[in-house]
Parts: structure tokens; sequence; C-alpha cells
């Protein structure tokens, strides 16, 4: 099987001891491409760097998580547009809304998120997005703005937040929630909504370690190879077999985020944006 992470969090110090080991680890499963999350202007500067140390098997985000919206210097866009102009990577975000935990006031995260869909259209990147109980606010900018390339990453609501993503054209980015028989059972069912042609996996590692996992990892620290098991959660729910929804993944995530078949970024078939 072949297998793409459309989100890892590989530049977390989670990873400092052993980072060139869980890449390793992660092809050994059967991942053949890692899309590595930038969540802060200095963390997409060192996803990038990541993704340019291993061409062909990572790629990187640009973008500042709604989290860090309250610190955003004023240039952090012409930062963001300089850090994409690397044809590694492949999307705009972390971006979004959350309204959760507000570590940032919410007039902010708007400001920071609106700055950064503009800047992904005017790139023409997709956007790597984060929303968490901020339904439906989150909708109502991507609806606003016209936004048709985009993921909504970690998906964990419920049914009428999916109907409302999947409306906009949006993708839909499955995670280890979906094996947590606590939190993520409602999935098991709303994974069957989406259709084949918008369904992404990804393991936002070192977060949401599968907590099915037998044995759990040291520390829990989730890691890339660990999507096996993701996807296998997803095809039982699904009722396929995981071989062809590994392959159906793989596509969509090709798809969206401009990869070629032979591992190269279509990016880096094309000029830069300026």
């Amino acid at each position: 099987m072949r297998l793409v992470d459309i989100g890892a969090n590989l530049t977390h110090n989670a990873f400092d001891p052993d980072r060139e080991e869980v890449v390793a680890r992660a092809q050994h499963a059967g991942v053949q491409t890692i899309i590595v999350t930038g969540t802060t202007i200095e963390e997409s500067r060192q996803a990038a760097a990541l993704a340019r140390s291993h061409p062909g098997f990572l790629y990187a985000t640009a973008g500042v998580h709604p989290h860090h919206a309250r610190g955003c210097p004023p240039d952090t866009i012409p930062q963001l547009a300089e850090i994409a102009t690397d044809p590694h990577v492949v999307a705009i975000g972390e971006c979004g809304l959350d309204f959760n935990r507000n570590y940032s006031p919410r007039p902010d995260q708007e400001i920071w998120f609106v700055a950064q869909i503009e800047l992904a259209l005017s790139l023409d990147k997709p956007l790597f997005l984060h929303s968490r109980d901020a339904h439906p606010r989150f909708a109502e900018i991507l609806k606003e703005h016209g936004v048709k390339r985009a993921v909504a990453h970690c998906f964990t609501g419920e049914k009428k937040e999916l109907r409302a993503y999947l409306d906009l054209g949006l993708y839909i980015g499955i995670t280890g929630w979906i094996c947590d028989e606590r939190r993520g059972r409602h999935l098991l069912d709303l994974v069957r909504e989406i259709p084949g042609h918008r369904l992404l996996l990804e393991t936002d590692a070192p977060y949401l370690t599968p907590r099915d996992l037998k044995p759990q990892p040291k520390a829990r620290r989730n890691e890339p190879a660990f999507l096996p098991h993701i996807l296998k959660a997803v095809a039982r729910a699904l009722g396929r077999p995981a071989e062809e929804v590994a392959a159906e993944t793989e596509r969509n995530a090709r798809e969206l985020f401009s990869l070629h078949e032979s591992g190269s970024s279509a990016a880096s078939q094309r000029p830069l944006a300026a």
C-alpha cells in the first residue's frame, strides 16, 4: 500500500531525539509521502527545510495556527509568502479558528485567518484548515472568500458541520480520533458520508495517538508509522478493503496538493509565485 499522511508535526520537539528514525519507520510502514505542518512562521521555515532534506518524500505547509494569532507581527503574510515560494511548500496553513481554547482573541484569529485565505488564493495554493468549536463562523468565512481548494484537517465534528464543509467542496482529513471509542465513536458513522474523492488520512503526530493501538507507544507519542492503523479503522467503518481506501486517499492527496505520482511536487514544474 502507498499512503500519504497529509498532516504530521515533525518539527515538534517530541521528535528531536529520533526524527530521522521516525521518518525511516514511516517509510518502512508504507507511508510514501508526509506533509509536515507549519503552525508558526518559524515552524513553517523548519518544515520547509525538513522537506528539502527529504525531497520526494516530505513536503510542508506554511501558516500560523489560530492559537498563535495574537502574536503575529505585521509582516506575517510577507514572511509566509516568502516561505511558500519553496516548491516543497504545497499548502497555506495550518490556519483557521479555535473557539474552544481561545488562546488568541477571536477578532485576532479572524483577521489572520482571512489574511492567510487571501494569501493562498493569490498563490493558487490549497489551504490546510483548523476549526474547533468554531462552526458556523468558520464555514461562513470560507464561503465569503470563495475557498474551493482546502482540507478540513483533523475533522472531529458532527453531521451538520460535515455537511457544511462538503457543500463548500472541502476535503476531509480523518485522524486517529476515529479510533477513540469514547470521543470518536460518531466518526465511525460519519466517515461513510464523506465521498470517496474527498477523504484524506493523517496522523497529526505527535498528537492523537490511536487509543486502541496496542501496545501504546512510549509517552503516547503518535508518529506517521501508525497511519496504517488509522487506515484500517477507516476501512472497517466504510466496509471496504484497506488497499482500496489507501489508493483512493493517496490519489486525493496528490490531486489536492498537486503532487506528481513520481513524488515530485507540481509546484516545482511551474513558475514560483512572486
